[in-house]
């Protein structure tokens, strides 16, 4: 395979420079994704904390629950038009586009909030918006991996890509709502437009190496398969799906909880939602780097993440100390972040590059298609139960999940015969 644009060649053995030093196309791609996830996650935090604290006197639960399945629902309901889009078009244009076109949402966003103040629903179209450009922009990132870097930094690139989550997460977290407390609405959009404009600017500038034939042969166009046809061809990788889209149910909700616990129980303003946020962050930025360091095979060390982050995120339904439910949120996404490499690098090994497009298409949607029900679950519950009671039935929800995790260990995957026998035995 011949090195990546912008690789600086062989090296002699020994210590490597890191990978976005040595590959300046991946580098600002990733730098990319870091702006663009690090703007929709401000702008969600920050437009939760909005509602929460400003815009809604009653119903508080239900109101920032919809607004956060209208964040998660494009990535569901448009995998089939993802996969297709990521599969038949240039993989830049493509990134390029949805930062571009999440760039002039918020813009507008920000020039009418600053006219007199949007309503609701227009928030919430803007919400939808981006969270549509956000759909297109990570799986066709994901699949863009071996066009950026060779076989041997698949691992490491993905460690990079799943860490600008935990990077948006503690970016976002430390500005969203600070922002909104002290510049509106207009000042949370404007922020997020210049994110996404720089995001369009870098994309635009990285350099992509042709992609590796596809299944259809190099004269012919990429074979395509449904997609539920190729997530049926890989029943270890489905089983580990359904696990995490279980445990989804109650690790998503940790984002409606986090205002409502800090509105009802701390008593706090947006410096508080920022902290436990960027605990949050902070844990799956940590996580994500550290995933090397957690033993075992994946589905066994997946099954022990899952277990101490049920631990961490019913303490603070026992413990209502600011301190404490920041350190529980930081062990929480250390698990998060950890779990995720680990999962993510084993999938780019053992899924054939002809059906990766559609592969990291449907495993958002499946991965996402419980976001939107914990939201509104948890979002209409949060305005009849304690933020305390809904901590603990977030712990007693992610057990059952890491038990079904856990019996997969014994279970191995089978080779698939288009990819190479040494990739598949270099994923951990």
């Amino acid at each position: 395979m011949t090195a990546a644009p912008g690789t600086s060649g062989a090296r002699a053995p020994g210590r490597r420079t890191p990978l976005i030093l040595r590959n300046r196309a991946f580098a600002a791609v990733w730098l990319g994704q870091v702006l663009t996830q690090a703007a929709v996650r401000m702008f969600q935090v920050g437009v939760s904390w909005w509602i929460v604290a400003y815009a809604v006197q009653g119903a508080r639960g239900a109101a920032s629950g919809l607004f956060m399945a209208l964040c998660t629902l494009p990535a569901v309901v448009l995998a089939p038009v993802v996969a297709r889009t990521v599969a038949g078009f240039a993989h830049r244009s493509v990134l390029r586009t949805a930062a571009g076109l999440a760039a002039a949402t918020a813009g507008v966003l920000a020039v009418w909030a600053q006219g007199g103040g949007p309503p609701l629903a227009g928030v919430y179209a803007a919400a939808l918006a981006l969270a549509t450009c956000q759909a297109f922009f990570d799986p066709c990132l994901t699949t863009s991996v071996p066009e950026l870097v060779d076989d041997a930094d698949i691992e490491t690139a993905t460690g990079f890509e799943l860490s600008t989550q935990s990077l948006a997460g503690l970016g976002g977290a430390l500005l969203g709502a600070v922002t909104v407390d002290r510049a509106g609405v207009a000042g949370l959009a404007a922020g997020c437009a210049a994110a996404y404009a720089c995001a369009a600017l870098l994309v635009t500038s990285a350099r992509f190496r042709d992609a590796a034939p596809s299944a259809a042969g190099p004269d012919g166009p990429p074979a395509r398969r449904p997609l539920l046809r190729i997530l049926g061809e890989l029943p270890y990788v489905r089983r580990i799906l359904v696990c995490f889209t279980a445990a989804n149910l109650f690790t998503a909700a940790v984002f409606v909880v986090i205002p409502l616990y800090t509105r009802s129980v701390l008593h706090g303003g947006g410096g508080t939602v920022a902290l436990l946020e960027a605990a949050l962050g902070a844990g799956a930025l940590v996580g994500a780097f550290t995933d090397t360091r957690v033993p075992g095979r994946p589905t066994v060390a997946g099954a022990w993440c899952l277990g101490l982050m049920s631990f961490a995120l019913a303490l603070p339904g026992l413990f209502a100390h600011r301190l404490v439910i920041a350190g529980c949120l930081a062990v929480a996404g250390w698990c998060a972040g950890a779990v995720s490499v680990r999962f993510v690098a084993l999938f780019q090994r053992l899924v054939p590059t002809a059906d990766k497009p559609g592969f990291f298409a449907v495993m958002q949607a499946v991965l996402g298609a419980s976001l939107p029900v914990a939201s509104l679950v948890f979002g209409s519950a949060g305005d009849l139960l304690s933020p305390q009671t809904l901590c603990l039935v977030q712990g007693i929800g992610l057990l059952p999940a890491a038990c079904a995790l856990a019996l997969q260990g014994s279970r191995t995957p089978a080779p698939d015969p288009s990819v190479a026998p040494e990739a598949v035995g270099g994923a951990r």
